[in-house]
């Protein structure tokens, strides 16, 4: 019994301890790197948090990205490279200005449209009301 003990008491821990990554700090090879790294982890968003980016997040997909990006940065891809690689196994939703493309044309121009759409609204009942007959006083009240 205490032999099965140990061993769910070792497996759990040892599961425990895969959730956690690799605790050594990022090594950059100069300032110019480290530079650019800090530029495109601003600019991708943490797939598990909620509107924070990748250099800001804590998760540990966060961590594990900020990794994989440095990887990526080494073996030569360019940015651009590096952002496709990540939409491609994340979506769009990585990026913080995703492209234009047919499928985020409403997240481009909507608000314009919004705007465009209330403007007409208000100039439409500004209109007909400036058409109206304003009614002339009654000059022949008794009192």
């Amino acid at each position: 019994m205490r032999l099965a003990l140990c061993t769910c008491l070792l497996l759990v821990s040892c599961a425990a301890l895969a959730q956690v990554s690799d605790p050594t700090p990022l090594q950059f090879k100069d300032a110019a790197q480290e530079t650019r790294f800090n530029a495109l982890t601003h600019e991708l968003r943490c797939v598990m948090c909620q509107n924070q980016s990748l250099a800001d997040s804590n998760a540990q997909i966060a961590h594990d990205l900020r990794r994989e990006v440095l990887t990526l940065m080494n073996a030569g891809q360019s940015d651009d490279q590096i952002k496709a690689y990540l939409v491609d196994r994340y979506g769009e939703f990585v990026l913080y200005r995703p492209q234009v493309e047919r499928s985020t044309w409403l997240l481009w121009f909507g608000p314009a449209l919004l705007l465009v759409g209330g403007a007409l609204v208000v100039w439409r009942v500004v209109r007909r009301r400036s058409g109206r007959q304003v009614p002339m006083p009654d000059d022949g009240q008794e009192w």
